[in-house]
């Protein structure tokens, strides 16, 4: 374990969690990496890189957040959707710390700015929130669905205060995204992926999962389902908290390999999966970033694999440094290491050592599978496949009962009954609503820290 210190930055501690012993041959190196961020959250300082007087707004400026609203037709059927909508957006605005830059925006097929509606971003104080809130009033109920075109606002607004460092947006929708095409929104992904990090939520049930998971995943955010707009207004309360509680923007995960050694994949696995593999930037000889986003107090663990060349007995070597970077932009000039971590690899004809697996390599991986499991299952109920969905479900059911993962667990019973945990073995359940069924596939994701 390394760790680096750095006044007005959080303290980023790194841990290894791996068998650095491989058979005669072996070249694959598993670990899993732990980083943990303390004193950023609870301090009262400013995030790094903020200055003491941002132009056009006040002192200590830290953060933006924009908040989208779905403002389509589908929004006033019930009534209560965009009636929830509104007190949830009210909720957020009371949340905001002062000297945060925010906005908010009705989402249709096109993008309207309801707060402040000039282009730019308003600085939170007693008097703009009550502004804010009284302007909830013109959120109306017409008009279509396209949320490309909500990031793309996003971003323009975001844009108007290039000087934050931390930008959060958290998207509300209700339906599917009608007007405008697949290629379309990815399109609108692409542009704004890296420029800011998205809170996802659906309301009801007449959205489609993979959408929001997509933009949320791309944005290094969050997805979930609030089934009933009665709890819009807690779930909004508390995303905003997590936004406020950000402290260093723009962290990356840097590997650094030898030669002749390649990243195989790079996955997030605590508190949800997220693999990353596929968004490594190159940073030098032998070394990519990863990008995890905006940190305050938290922990995260990481699953790390790397091919090595082949060794005899004897051998060792380093397979990885692993390193939290903060990239130029942010940290004044220079990438900045905050701390990092080792990952070695060790050949042995010892088969005791070479076949001992990670306690934390295995219990993750097995979160994964669970996740699969879990995907595959409720996605074969759709299609109709019942003997395929309860076969799938129950070696989830088993998983989750073996790992300890009691909330995957407990959501499992919302579609099964379950008759013997420890086999996995599962009766679907009839007359299965389409809210359970969509609360148990979002939340799939979802993983249990290993115990220590």
């Amino acid at each position: 374990m390394a760790t680096l210190a750095k006044p007005n930055l959080p303290r980023f501690d790194v841990e290894i969690f791996q068998n650095e012993y491989l058979p005669d041959g072996a070249r694959e190196v598993n670990a899993i990496v732990t980083v943990t961020a303390t004193g950023g959250g609870t301090s009262g300082g400013r995030p790094l890189g903020v200055a003491d007087a941002a132009p056009g707004g006040g002192a200590g400026q830290s953060a933006a957040v924009v908040i989208l609203v779905d403002c389509s037709g589908s929004m006033d059927y019930p009534s209560s959707k965009l009636r929830g909508a509104r007190e949830a957006t009210a909720a957020a605005i009371d949340t905001i710390r002062d000297g945060v830059a925010f906005a908010v925006v009705a989402g249709t097929h096109e993008a309207r700015e309801v707060f402040p509606g000039d282009g730019t971003l308003a600085v939170a104080s007693a008097e703009t929130r009550g502004r804010a809130k009284e302007s909830l009033r013109r959120l109306t109920a017409a008009g279509g669905t396209s949320m490309g075109t909500w990031l793309t606002k996003a971003d323009q607004l975001f844009l108007t205060r290039r000087d934050i460092p931390i930008r959060h947006a958290i998207l509300l929708t209700d339906g599917n995204n009608e007007h405008e095409t697949a290629a379309e929104l990815e399109r609108a992904i692409e542009r704004v992926t890296g420029h800011f990090t998205a809170d996802c939520r659906g309301v009801g049930t007449d959205w489609r999962v993979e959408e929001l998971r997509r933009i949320s995943s791309a944005l290094l955010g969050t997805v979930d389902i609030v089934p009933e707009p009665s709890g819009l207004a807690e779930d909004f309360r508390s995303m905003m908290a997590g936004a406020m509680s950000k402290q260093v923007a723009d962290v990356a995960l840097r590997i650094w390999t030898p030669a002749n050694a390649v990243v195989r994949f790079v996955k997030q696995v605590a508190p949800a999966l997220e693999d990353l593999t596929d968004r490594r930037s190159e940073a030098g000889p032998r070394a990519g970033d990863y990008p995890t986003g905006s940190w305050g107090d938290e922990s995260r663990d990481y699953h790390v694999c790397v091919e090595v060349p082949a060794a005899s007995v004897g051998n060792e070597m380093l397979a990885a440094r692993v390193s939290l970077v903060l990239p130029p932009s942010v940290a004044g000039g220079t990438p900045e290491v905050l701390s990092q971590g080792l990952v070695k690899a060790v050949w042995t004809d010892d088969l005791a050592s070479s076949t001992r697996i990670s306690p934390q390599v295995a219990h993750y991986t097995g979160q994964a599978e669970l996740a699969a499991a879990v995907q595959e299952g409720m996605e074969a109920h759709r299609a109709g496949d019942v003997h395929r969905a309860t076969a799938k479900l129950g070696t989830a059911v088993r998983i989750a009962h073996a790992t300890g993962n009691e909330g995957t667990f407990r959501l499992l019973q919302k579609v099964v009954d379950v008759v013997d945990p420890k086999e996995g073995t599962v009766r679907f359940r009839k007359n299965v609503s389409e809210a359970d069924s969509m609360i148990v596939e979002t939340r799939s994701t979802k993983t249990v820290r290993v115990k220590k």
